[in-house]
């Protein structure tokens, strides 16, 4: 059975996220197809555009109007921005797609939480654990053994080495290396073209080669 979908942001990643359902629907089996009904945004200037031709529905009120079986994906880059949408859907008791791929290389031992989304040209080894609402932009690899905390995402061309540790809300810009079994705590921001030599601490941003803290803050 093909399910409803609305994508929460329709900003640049929520046009990529729409192109993602359009090729999973080309190639994958029909429980993995979805109907895509439109995207989900608060900014008022908008509503009733038409992206990609799907079209901008609204904001939460929009959102709460449709059937209670559309499911939802939140694509929004930024991971605080996300985590407060996740929770506002959440509350409205939505459930949330895991988008995937169909040419995304990974093992049976890949766990993947739940609003993941996993753009085309990325590879994932063995034992790594995706937490929920991770967002993986195209042709990142993922080593063997790495945790990605739940919220985090990884730009363009990330490299995520074996054992590393990804804590919860990181982003991590494009074309970054994280050596391996190197940790990083939670809601920091590397730069792009970073790369991670040592544990970083969390609440950091670090940028660089080899990257550096360049500013610590409170969240």
């Amino acid at each position: 059975m093909i399910k409803d979908l609305v994508i929460l942001g329709a900003g640049g990643f929520g046009r990529e996220a729409s192109l993602l359902v359009e090729e999973i629907n080309k190639t994958g089996p029909d429980e993995a197809k979805w109907n895509l009904l439109g995207f989900i945004d608060e900014d008022e200037s908008k509503w009733d555009l038409q992206l990609r031709g799907y079209p901008v529905l609204g904001g939460w009120e929009a959102l709460e109007a449709l059937p209670a079986g559309a499911a939802v994906i939140c694509v929004v880059g930024e991971p605080e921005d996300k985590k407060k949408l996740v929770e506002r859907a959440a509350a409205q008791e939505r459930q949330f797609a895991t988008l995937i791929h169909p040419e995304v290389e990974l093992s049976g031992d890949v766990s993947i939480g739940t609003g993941v989304l996993i753009n085309k040209g990325c590879l994932l080894t063995t034992n790594i654990k995706i937490g929920n609402h991770v967002s993986v932009n195209p042709g990142c690899g993922i080593g063997h053994d790495a945790v990605i905390g739940a919220y985090t995402t990884l730009m363009w061309r990330v490299n995520v080495s074996g054992a590393v540790k990804v804590g919860e809300g990181c982003m991590i810009g494009s074309g970054a290396t994280v050596l391996q079994e190197k940790s990083i705590g939670d809601w920091a921001v590397i730069g792009a073209g970073a790369v991670v030599t040592k544990d970083l601490p969390a609440q950091v941003t670090a940028a660089g080669v080899p990257a550096l803290v360049i500013k610590t803050r409170e969240r």
